[in-house]
């Protein structure tokens, strides 16, 4: 039987977008941090959304963040995004991909910047987060977010300024951000709960502090939000025992959490798969939206 030509050129291009895909999950699961956001960065288009770059937060050059948004957003969700990178690099301009994710799921997201170790330690990036989630507060409604329907996200280093910030109450006090105005918390790949003093990672702390004085899992305050815990299965940079004290934490402090396993991935590729054309690689994209959607302000 002869195929028709249209059809020919549409199985050739689902072929071909196929191998694409298959040949940019490859490569990220070998390359470097900095590779992979390249990559995602030049496959992401934000064509349809509201975009705003650059929007200080704070007196710093790193206390800037980007807003992205549905065009026709009216009520929805806030979400804002904390980049990882031990606490000494990273930035928002690596994590377009994940602003366009989350924006054209009907999220009004902000991807931020914060200061970066050893110039800056412990409390400053967590400050940073708490100034940030601030101001998108306060710019929610003008991009068609509700700004009581707040949720925190964060990749490694990103995770645990995302659970610190919201869990320990003198953060969201700070800043005056209603702690009910924060609907949930997502961590991936987070490190909450280490002795960082046997780390390059303790550059980000001071000197003198010991876990107890600044890891999330010994923060937690009673009223806090839910929180979904997503672990690499693949991680060799972040040692799971982190999620499951964090998971037992919230737990003793009557909170509710979801600890997840995302099969197959590793520290960068978990991550990764928030990107639209990889969610091949992992369900992080789907999950998060999951609980997004399930904890959300009607």
């Amino acid at each position: 039987m002869k195929v028709p030509s249209d059809a020919r050129r549409a199985a050739a291009r689902h072929l071909r977008l196929g191998v694409g895909a298959l040949v940019l999950g490859v490569s990220l699961a070998a390359c470097s941090r900095d590779g992979a956001q390249g990559v995602l960065n030049n496959v992401t288009s934000t064509g349809g959304l509201t975009v705003q770059r650059d929007v200080p937060y704070g007196p710093d050059a790193r206390n800037v963040l980007d807003i992205y948004a549905p065009g026709d957003a009216k009520g929805a969700p806030v979400v804002l995004f904390i980049h990882g990178g031990s606490w000494q690099g990273g930035d928002k301009d690596g994590h377009k991909f994940v602003g366009e994710s989350l924006a054209r799921a009907g999220y009004v997201t902000g991807v931020m910047s914060y200061r970066l170790a050893p110039r800056n330690v412990y409390p400053s990036y967590v400050q940073d987060g708490a100034q940030a989630l601030r101001l998108l507060r306060d710019e929610a409604a003008r991009f068609g977010g509700n700004p009581d329907n707040l949720f925190v996200m964060g990749h490694s280093a990103g995770a645990f300024n995302a659970a610190e910030l919201v869990d320990n109450a003198r953060w969201l006090a700070g800043v005056n951000v209603p702690v009910g105005s924060v609907r949930g918390v997502i961590g991936v790949a987070g490190p909450y709960s280490f002795d960082f003093r046997a780390f390059q990672s303790a550059v980000a702390f001071p000197k003198d502090a010991t876990p107890d004085e600044v890891m999330p899992d010994r923060h937690v305050r009673r009223d806090a939000p839910p929180h979904l815990l997503l672990v690499a299965e693949n991680d060799d940079t972040v040692a799971p025992q982190n999620a499951l004290n964090m998971e037992a934490a919230l737990r003793a402090a009557g909170v509710p959490v979801t600890r997840s396993v995302v099969p197959r991935v590793g520290h960068i590729t978990v991550i990764a798969a928030m990107a639209r054309p990889l969610t091949f690689l992992g369900d992080t994209r789907a999950q998060v939206i999951r609980f997004i959607e399930e904890r959300r302000l009607r």
